[in-house]
């Protein structure tokens, strides 16, 4: 797979994207890669080229869905595994219902811990854990958060949680006895020849699976086209079928437009069904099954307005009318 980039690149013709972007119409644009059928049939860097690692930064908290499905495959963990059991010891505002937090909870972002990161104020949002030193203590030490005193339990409360899945790759890193980036090379990346990565740790070196994860545009895609490939990589296994479907189907509701997976973003573009990576930026690694495509938007547009809506565009204005009837 990808032996024939190349010689496919000029395949999808995006010129006029590519004259929007040298106008400054779109900033900061990093890369866009597009596979059909699995094959890469559209490259082109604006910055860097395909030796650079891309910090995509939320992208890399899908990985750790990956991860969680390899290991629940390897009966390590499980969806009902309860998070505290791998953290034994006291806690800060013990309450017993954090003791029903499960792993499930932390890939819907949807667990009772006060913890948003869309909320400035509140008191899990991710800029309070970054001075800490351990950030699993900081997540497991949240109090309960406020729900209304009546809501419907059969559906989750969404709430975007970095120091959750930073915690989760703590629960299957436990789990596994290994450090969780060496999990990820030897059941994740290895297998998809994913030589070059680079982590960024906390301060008590542990790798953040909350984020940051770089790797290279067509490395992103791999693991995109892993999934629209069933699990299946050159013939071999790597994540369970079951777990795909599982897991880029809804569990939780997050607006009118879009709901969510286990740490996958379900949306439509243009019409078209996708489920996505996405992260700070804009930054998008998408599948969209209907077209049998897979898309790699990176960009360094971090913290702006309209950041997403950017590549949203590059999406629907370029990449899906030069793919409807090809």
């Amino acid at each position: 797979m990808y032996a024939a980039a190349l010689l496919l690149a000029a395949a999808l013709d995006l010129s006029s994207m590519e004259t929007a972007i040298a106008a400054g119409e779109y900033k900061k644009i990093g890369s866009v890669v597009v596979a059909r059928g699995g094959e890469i049939v559209y490259e082109k860097y604006f910055e860097g080229d395909a030796q650079t690692l891309r910090d995509t930064r939320s992208v890399g908290k899908t990985v750790t869905s990956i991860l969680a499905g390899i290991a629940i495959d390897r009966k390590l963990i499980a969806l009902d595994t309860p998070v505290l059991r791998a953290f034994p010891g006291a806690h800060a505002n013990p309450d017993p219902r954090k003791e029903k937090i499960v792993v499930e909870d932390l890939l819907t972002m949807s667990s009772i811990a006060e913890c948003n990161d869309w909320n400035e104020y509140s008191r899990g949002n991710e800029e309070r854990m970054y001075p800490m030193e351990d950030w699993a203590a900081f997540y497991l030490d949240l109090p309960v958060r406020g729900l209304p005193w009546k809501y419907d339990k059969s559906e989750r409360q969404f709430s975007y949680c970095t120091s959750g899945v930073f915690t989760l790759g703590q629960v299957i890193a436990r789990a596994a006895k290994t450090p969780i980036d060496e999990f990820a090379r030897v059941h994740l990346f290895e297998p998809l020849g994913i030589t070059r990565s680079e982590w960024p740790y906390s301060p008590l070196g542990l790798a953040m699976t909350g984020g940051g994860l770089r790797l290279a545009s067509r490395d992103w895609v791999k693991l995109a086209q892993l999934y629209a490939n069933g699990g299946v990589w050159e013939g071999k296994r790597i994540v369970p079928a079951e777990w795909v479907a599982r897991s880029t189907r809804k569990h939780a509701r997050i607006d009118e437009q879009s709901d969510y997976g286990y740490l996958w973003w379900l949306t439509s573009w243009g019409g078209v069904r996708a489920y996505a990576m996405q992260g700070n930026g804009g930054n998008k690694v998408a599948v969209l099954p209907e077209r049998d495509l897979v898309v790699v938007i990176t960009s360094t547009n971090y913290n702006t307005r309209g950041m997403h809506e950017q590549t949203t565009k590059l999406l629907t204005d370029y990449i899906l009318p030069a793919t409807s009837s090809k």
